[in-house]
């Protein structure tokens, strides 16, 4: 007697979808990131300075892919046969965060690179301070706000319907994502150098911990009824 096999979790297909449908905005957020990078780096400090700080735009620019695919998905009615097959809609907001991340990845990767590869060629002796913003605000500011873009837009997409022709969030998407991005860096300016770095880790901190809640409560943002096409 066979067994039945487990059920898809459509990640591969997510996150291969998000690089295509998202493909102009990762473009450009590439493009853009690289030119600002390498031009910062070659400016020596102001690549620890200003560089570090306007990399998580470009991050939460071009990591709209995953949301994209969801809201497509939901306008077209493929989401009504995925649930009918017992995927979780928890799984589908996954699958839309983990696509997100990769471009979050990718644009990071290329920004990261430039920078600190133009910072050393054009002679600038390495510092930890540079370490430190990179790894203490760039990167993890990064995935934070990206990841609460993604799942502020499938929420906002399952909850809307899908009739009334104003479901999708994603023209203020970004917007949503520069939110906690610029709150963090202004309130880290105007606190005394000495504390800037724990309010930073703080306000990331926060930050995660709205996520996993959004996330843990999945089925009740994201109801499956709500998924399925109207009558």
């Amino acid at each position: 007697m066979s067994t039945p096999s487990a059920l898809p979790t459509l990640l591969s297909t997510t996150v291969r979808r998000s690089l295509v449908v998202g493909r102009v905005s990762l473009a450009i957020s590439c493009f853009m990131v690289v030119i600002y990078s390498a031009g910062f780096g070659f400016g020596g400090g102001v690549l620890i300075s200003i560089g570090a700080y306007i990399l998580p735009i470009f991050s939460v620019a071009g990591g709209i892919g995953g949301a994209l695919v969801y809201s497509n998905d939901r306008l077209k009615g493929v989401l009504e046969y995925v649930v009918a097959y017992g995927i979780r809609p928890g799984r589908l907001l996954v699958n839309a965060v983990v696509a997100s991340a990769v471009q979050v990845t990718i644009i990071l990767g290329l920004g990261i690179g430039a920078g600190v590869a133009t910072y050393r060629l054009s002679g600038h002796p390495f510092v930890p301070a540079l370490d430190l913003v990179l790894l203490g605000y760039t990167v993890p500011m990064s995935y934070l706000s990206a990841a609460l873009m993604t799942t502020v837009g499938v929420y906002w997409t399952s909850l809307a319907s899908p009739r009334s022709g104003m479901n999708s969030p994603l023209g203020v998407l970004p917007m949503i994502g520069l939110v906690p991005t610029g709150a963090v860096l202004i309130l880290a300016l105007a606190a005394p150098p000495a504390h800037a770095a724990q309010l930073v880790a703080a306000a990331e901190l926060a930050i995660f911990i709205v996520l996993m809640v959004l996330w843990t409560r999945s089925e009740r943002f994201m109801p499956t009824e709500r998924l399925l096409s109207p009558g």
